[in-house]
């Protein structure tokens, strides 16, 4: 009888099994982190820029600034620090262009975007019997071998800007474009700790970087239905940035001339005062 009963027990677990088997359990409706797909930002194209005609410019001034990521205004460049769905921060997004071989990255000897980083002839020879996708990471391993095996994109706690700031006389408008954009990281010293002083790691043309930028995501405070991009940030002046340097006779930073301290923060106060005045005082009220 025990026998019977464990045959008929078995015999029912094995065709339950085969049933279950045949179930169909994917979700009938697909799960998404939201309400609504979110489209529009994938689909974003960057906004040409105004044609500028150099006749027309009857006014410029190159200018650098600092963006220190300490800023509350700048946090949203930082976090989030590992990616969150489509969220990202600014270096990931930079990083995630090189390796895919739509940013280029340029060497920090010089910011005029003529030396390019390239990899090494072994490099170019292990990548050369490999895909095309591996093949547009080749300039990513090829900074990474000059970042060095300590590099952590975390460590970006500041970036550098390069930018033109200048009045088209045809439209009557002061505008500004933003040139190149540097990541900055903190140097300690490997032995003892000691801080050394800020590091540049590699420059960006911004022009090239916007069909990157603005397809990715950056958390806007005042309302989460309206999602800027990277590049809707910078071309709306989003973020709060110190002048570091502007172009003079004797291509001085202002620190080389007026120290760190009050002097060099009404420096740099200063020249934002001609920016914002020029203009100004072309018309008459």
């Amino acid at each position: 009888m025990q026998k019977i009963m464990l045959f008929t027990f078995l015999s029912a677990l094995l065709i339950s099994s085969q049933a279950f088997g045949q179930i169909d359990l994917s979700p009938r409706i697909e799960a998404r982190d939201g309400a609504w797909d979110e489209i529009r930002i994938q689909e974003k194209r960057p906004i040409d820029y105004q044609y500028v005609r150099e006749a027309d410019i009857i006014w410029q001034m190159r200018v650098w600034q600092f963006i220190d990521l300490n800023e509350k205004m700048n946090q949203p460049l930082y976090f989030p620090p590992t990616p969150i769905g489509s969220s990202r921060n600014l270096i990931q997004v930079i990083m995630d262009g090189v390796a895919r071989g739509s940013i280029t990255p340029y060497n920090v000897v010089t910011d005029d975007f003529s030396m390019q980083i390239l990899p090494s002839n072994d490099m170019i020879r292990e990548f050369e019997n490999k895909s095309q996708e591996a093949q547009d990471s080749i300039l990513y391993y090829a900074l990474m071998e000059q970042l060095g095996d300590d590099f952590d994109p975390l460590d970006v706690t500041k970036y550098y800007i390069k930018e033109d700031w200048f009045f088209d006389s045809r439209r009557s408008v002061l505008d500004v474009r933003i040139l190149g954009i540097c990541p900055i990281k903190e140097d300690y010293d490997l032995t003892t700790g000691l801080y050394r002083g800020d590091r540049q790691l590699f420059w960006i043309y911004y022009p090239e970087a916007r069909d990157e930028f603005v397809k990715a995501p950056v958390f806007n405070r005042h309302n989460d239905a309206q999602r800027m991009s990277y590049d809707d940030l910078f071309i709306r002046r989003f973020f709060s940035g110190r002048i570091d340097k502007a172009s003079n006779v004797h291509n001085r930073r202002i620190v080389e001339y007026y120290g760190e301290g009050l002097d060099n923060l009404l420096e740099a106060e200063r020249i934002r005062e001609i920016i914002r005045n020029f203009e100004h005082d072309l018309w008459e009220y």
